[in-house]
């Protein structure tokens, strides 16, 4: 059984790598192939633009891959949908199509477009987005560079945004959301009734999730006296709940939890403060529920 396998070129390519590095798979792409190496002998590879990914394995050419929300629903196309992945290329969240006007503009809301132009590279979305709200403009395909294209050569956008900055920055203001997406993890659905394949996609999208809650966290593991225990487990967090056990030593005992990464640094010193011990920080890749 070979899986062929769609991994998103571009923007979410090193994120996509990454993610299924800390899953435990290894990928190594190139500039000069569209055919990544894997170190899973079951998993065939290649890049393809995150636009196309699910036409791709609509059709068969691959049995799954990755790809976002909005390009499903932009090509309408008939797929399984194994997983929510939420990452995206900066951070590991969603991102979200919003219609942008340029600050100053006169435009506050969508039913002030009607008979403007509108950019964007989402077409097919933004069209049944005006039509949902009777507004009827002339939308664009853009190619790229979309944000600097108001006013001059279009009256307002359609663009992707994590955090807005980019759209800060070229003077743009949102005036709605069209719609949030995150990542997907979709398979050919004649693919995901292959029992084989099935199975290997379960498997992916396991530790692929394992990785995903991972992220931020980190282990801690400390020895203390029974006698200390109590204030030791006050310095940590309420809602976690650590393991302990006994060491060779029955007065002393190992505790290890999980914790967020931004917080262990206030929490260590309290932690030697309260008696702890052999304290000993390390990093997860997966976390599996």
């Amino acid at each position: 059984m070979t899986l062929k396998l769609g991994i998103p070129k571009g923007s979410l390519e090193h994120a996509t790598v990454d993610l299924f590095r800390r899953a435990g798979f290894n990928i190594t792409t190139s500039s000069r192939s569209y055919f990544p190496s894997i170190d899973d002998p079951e998993i065939e590879c290649m890049l393809i633009r995150a636009q196309e990914m699910a036409r791709y394995v609509e059709d068969g050419i691959l049995d799954a891959g990755l790809t976002g929300r909005d390009w499903i629903e932009e090509n309408e196309a008939d797929v399984h949908a194994v997983a929510d992945l939420v990452y995206a290329k900066q951070s590991f969240g969603k991102v979200r199509w919003v219609l942008a006007v340029p600050e100053g503009s006169p435009f506050h809301s969508v039913r002030d477009l009607e008979g403007k132009v509108i950019a964007t590279e989402l077409v097919q979305t933004a069209k049944r987005y005006l039509a949902k709200h009777g507004v009827k403009a002339k939308v664009e395909f853009s190619w790229g560079a979309t944000e600097v294209k108001p006013p001059v050569l279009a009256d307002a956008i359609v663009e992707v945004t994590e955090t807005g900055s980019s759209l800060r920055a070229n003077k743009l203001k949102i005036i709605d959301t069209i719609l949030e997406s995150n990542t997907q993890l979709i398979a050919n659905k004649a693919s995901w009734q292959d029992p084989a394949k099935r199975q290997k996609l379960e498997d992916i999208r396991m530790l692929l999730e394992g990785a995903i809650n991972a992220l931020g966290k980190v282990g801690l593991m400390l020895n203390v006296h029974q006698d200390h225990l109590e204030r030791v487990l006050g310095v940590l967090p309420a809602l976690k709940r650590p393991t302990i056990s006994h060491l060779s030593d029955e007065s002393w005992l190992a505790v290890n939890t999980i914790l967020d990464e931004t917080t262990v640094r206030d929490i260590i010193p309290r932690l030697k403060q309260a008696g702890a011990q052999g304290i000993v920080e390390y990093p997860l890749n997966k976390i599996v529920m």
